[in-house]
């Protein structure tokens, strides 16, 4: 019988069967999970846990995309006109085009689509199962009916699971059945009838663990799941557009709009002062064809995957779009301590018990007392040894070297391992029989574990409240008064004053039947670890610094232990940095100004709850800050969803953290958000850079045809050239300068204003100015052609066409950043640029030598003189631009050296 029959032939669902009863149904050993081989087996009958949610884009779909673009409706609409009279050679011309432009853009856009799907997989979700009698991991699209499944807090479910284990377990189901509050869940069957909401023994994939840990069996995958059957009928998913691409897709409405005005004026304002109607036509479809940015969106498109790529190759995953945007605007980063900052490599360098003070000698790898000799593992020592190494569930290597888990629970183990304690040995004297899971508002964990009838309760946690909730202290398990509470967070404060992680450790022991509980602990001291700073931070922060970008440490840990760390990464100067603490942020409200400035210009919060991270993140955004936040908990989800960029660990995070922000970073690292900050900006930067060269040709095109129109002067440009032009001068170069890889001083600059559009005052200024400079050395041609050089016709159409054409190829120099070098800057350094000139020039003789296309285009070869002509008027833009350029930054040098200090 196979596992579909016995599950459909089940008298009562999953939830309402005893979980022994599952686990015969499902065919699997709770302690050894499937078989490698019975799992490949259920994937291909089942196939892979997946939604047919957010479905990839079809190359169909992408197609019909670009026949929907305006830009083609306005370029067909032309090739109609033309043909209405007659023009079939312009008609046949501008179709031709149209095709070529549609086959570069559907090509393009499916290489950054798929581009952007692949990135997508760099952040694949994955689960815990036991198989063949051993926890591992693995990507949760191959989870199948059958495994077990272990679970903890911050995990998103990926499966629906009949829970077979249940310790202190909560899960937000709220995806689900709308329930704001976690629901607590148990092992036990519930009714046969139990709506989704009551069913205590199931986790339904999409929810998330808020609180303790679990085991399972997944009885549903994929569409099977109860979210599967909820999202059924939504087979394909909406695409994600973020608002860049919103704004590229208006900016090209608005100018097919104003082209067809302008087009329309010009004509009629030709034919009434006499111009011949054919003449006016011909001007009409080059006006229409010559505004038209036809490489805009393609160039838009393969920017913003190039962007990610680069973004993924610093291990930085782009979940939404929209944060690409908002990257560069990016004013405040607020960032977690250990493992961003620190290099999350722990080492208990510390043990302060009642019987003494005891430091790790790193370099004979041995515990010293006090004195400074070896210390002799009695019997207060071991005891606390024993317990650290007992309370946790971090699993260290063979070696000692790695593991799995907390690695301050690793550091606790190799510490105990000093005197011979391995906590495999341990576990099977003291077998573990339950855990309360470490909870940020108790900020305590405990394990339990039963030997001779009794229970032994492990505990580690923050030093205040281990203490709070602790009666007695030492050994001898005497009255812990409350002088001695307060010695003790003294020694606690003087260790984190040191730059040291302090936990503190507690036992009790309890009867066989009772349940463990945070009371009448007996306090047994402090351990203090040390987690050295990231090599690169320093750097990475003088960089923000000098971005615009204040950096801020927002930690869990205690204030003394943040401050060291803070002034040596260079946050603050040595004693001058600002520690908030996290109970200070509950009453922003009743702050007062002074207070209130005070909190705004801290660089360290300490002892702040992911509760208190989402007032943080307030604050800045009331203060007009765009905010960036990091988070790896479960709890840090609503900061991470209210931040203006919303940061997740992709090593230590939770799934629920990472599901809740716009970017992952791979390694943890804060140098990974600087880069991505970076990434951003001249994602936007090169937008706005191909845009500027994009319109400023284009305009120029419009401007000469409707001077000549208005001016009496011949036609100098045919639709067929501007066509031709379009594609050789606007796409290459544009696609090129879309892979910039940046100036460098884009970390130098002040962030953008998020309210600032795609293109502002200084950039319509730049595309006006460039147009009127490519406009009037092309006239300029004209006329010295017609009047002094006695050029009529083709030989007269030739020398401007060309004129424009290397005008705006030689052009594409002038979108060096205002800061950069003249000679030596990102459009200079970018070998696709150069490339990109070769072949448009390369085209543009071809266009002029080889007989068919010079004949099609209507051109004829021009001489010595015409050449000459050419060639000093194209580049004259060029020399105008870089001159002006430098005068420019002669003024803010000369203003900047006079400003008031």
């Amino acid at each position: 019988m196979t596992l579909e029959q016995i599950i459909q032939q089940a008298k009562a669902p999953a939830y309402a069967l005893p979980a022994e009863a599952v686990l015969k149904q499902a065919a699997v050993s709770r302690s050894r999970g499937l078989s490698e081989a019975e799992a490949a087996l259920r994937l291909g009958r089942f196939g892979p846990n997946a939604l047919l949610a957010h479905a990839p884009r079809s190359a169909i779909g992408i197609l019909v995309d670009q026949l929907r673009s305006p830009v083609v409706g306005l370029l067909s609409a032309a090739a109609a006109l033309a043909a209405a009279f007659g023009e079939w050679k312009e008609a046949a011309a501008i179709a031709i085009v149209l095709v070529i432009n549609t086959m570069i853009g559907f090509f393009t856009e499916l290489r950054a689509v798929r581009s952007m799907e692949a990135l997508r997989k760099l952040a694949t979700r994955s689960c815990r199962v036991r198989r063949d009698g051993k926890p591992r991991t693995i990507p949760a699209e191959d989870l199948v009916p059958g495994d077990i499944v272990i679970v903890e807090s911050g995990d998103v479910v990926t499966a629906d699971i009949r829970l077979v284990e249940a310790h202190n377990l909560f899960c937000d189901e709220s995806t689900l059945t709308g329930e704001s509050v976690p629901v607590e869940k148990s092992v036990r069957p519930v009714s046969p009838d139990a709506i989704l909401a009551e069913r205590a023994s199931m986790l339904h994939k999409g929810t998330a663990i808020t609180r303790g840990t679990g085991e399972g069996v997944a009885v549903a995958t994929g569409m099977a799941t109860e979210l599967g059957l909820t999202t059924r009928l939504v087979i394909e998913a909406e695409s994600e557009i973020s608002p860049l691409e919103r704004k590229l897709s208006e900016l090209t409405r608005q100018l097919v709009v104003a082209i067809l005005i302008v087009t329309a004026l010009i004509a009629a304002a030709g034919m009434a002062s006499g111009r011949d109607l054919m003449l006016m036509i011909e001007a009409a479809i080059a006006l229409a064809v010559a505004a038209i940015p036809e490489g805009l969106p393609i160039v838009a498109t393969m920017a913003l995957a190039r962007g990610m790529w680069r973004m993924a190759r610093r291990n930085v995953v782009v979940e939404r779009l929209a944060a690409v945007e908002t990257l560069g605007a990016t004013t405040v980063i607020c960032t977690d301590k250990t493992g961003t900052l620190t290099e999350n490599r722990m080492t208990a360098e510390r043990l302060w018990l009642p019987s003494g003070d005891y430091r790790l000698d790193h370099a004979r790898n041995r515990l010293l007392n006090a004195a400074g000799n070896e210390a002799a593992f009695d019997a207060p020592l071991r005891r606390a040894l024993e317990v650290g190494s007992l309370c946790g569930t971090a699993v260290l290597s063979a070696s000692g070297d790695g593991g799995v888990g907390d690695p301050m629970e690793l550091a606790l183990q190799r510490l105990a391992g000093l005197a011979g304690l391995e906590r495999a040995s341990l576990l099977a004297a003291w077998p573990k029989v339950h855990e309360i899971a470490f909870d940020t508002e108790t900020k305590m964990m405990a394990t339990a574990h039963a030997r001779d009838g009794r229970l032994l309760v492990a505990v580690k946690g923050a030093p205040e409240e281990v203490l709070a909730a602790s009666t007695t202290f030492g050994e001898s398990e005497a009255p812990l008064t409350g002088e001695d509470r307060d010695e003790w967070l003294r020694r606690a404060s003087a260790l984190a004053a040191e730059g040291l992680r302090v936990l503190a450790l507690a036992e009790s022991t309890l009867p066989a039947d009772a349940a463990p509980a945070y009371e009448a602990l007996n306090f047994l001291g402090l351990a203090g670890f040390r987690d050295p700073p990231r090599i690169d931070v320093k750097e990475a922060i003088a960089e923000c610094r000098a971005a615009g970008i204040r950096v801020v440490m927002v930690t869990g840990d205690h204030a003394s232990t943040a401050r060291v760390i803070a002034e040596m990464l260079g946050l603050a100067a040595p004693g001058a940095a600002i520690v908030v603490e996290g109970r200070e942020l509950e009453a922003l409200g009743a702050l007062g100004e002074r207070e209130r400035e005070r909190v705004l210009a801290a660089q360290v919060f300490a002892r702040v709850t992911p509760a208190q991270k989402l007032e943080l993140v307030r604050l800045y955004q009331s203060a007009g800050e765009i905010v960036a936040m990091t988070g790896d908990g479960v709890n840090d989800a609503p900061a991470l969803q209210k931040a203006d960029i919303g940061v997740a660990m992709g090593l230590r995070g939770t799934e629920v953290a990472r599901e809740a922000a716009d970017i992952v970073l791979r390694d943890d690292a804060f140098g990974s958000i600087v880069a991505a900050v970076r990434e951003g900006r001249v994602i936007f930067s090169n937008l706005r850079r191909f845009l500027v060269y994009l319109l400023s040709c284009n305009i120029s095109e419009v401007m000469v045809v409707a001077l000549a129109v208005v001016t009496g002067l011949p036609l100098p440009l045919l639709p067929l050239q501007i066509l031709f032009l379009n594609l050789v001068t606007d796409v290459l170069p544009a696609f090129a300068l879309a892979t910039g890889e940046g100036e460098d001083d884009v970390l130098r600059q002040p962030p953008r204003n998020p309210r600032e559009p795609l293109l502002g005052v200084a950039q319509w200024s730049f595309v006006a100015l460039y147009g009127a400079l490519l406009t009037a050395s092309t006239l300029g041609v004209l006329l010295i052609g017609h009047y002094w050089l006695g050029l009529h016709g083709d030989a007269l159409v030739t020398v401007s066409f060309l004129t424009l054409a290397f005008g705006q190829l030689f052009h594409v120099f002038n979108m060096r950043g205002r800061r950069s070098g003249l000679l030596v800057n990102a459009v200079t350094r970018n070998p696709y640029v150069w490339l990109a000139v070769a072949i448009c020039a390369g085209l543009l003789l071809l266009a002029v030598y080889a007989p068919p296309l010079a004949e099609a285009l209507r051109l004829g070869v021009p001489d010595r003189d015409g050449w000459t002509l050419v060639l000093l008027a194209s580049i004259a833009p060029l020399l105008l631009g870089t001159m002006m350029g430098a005068i420019g930054h002669l003024l803010r040098r000369g203003k900047e050296s006079v400003s008031p200090s």
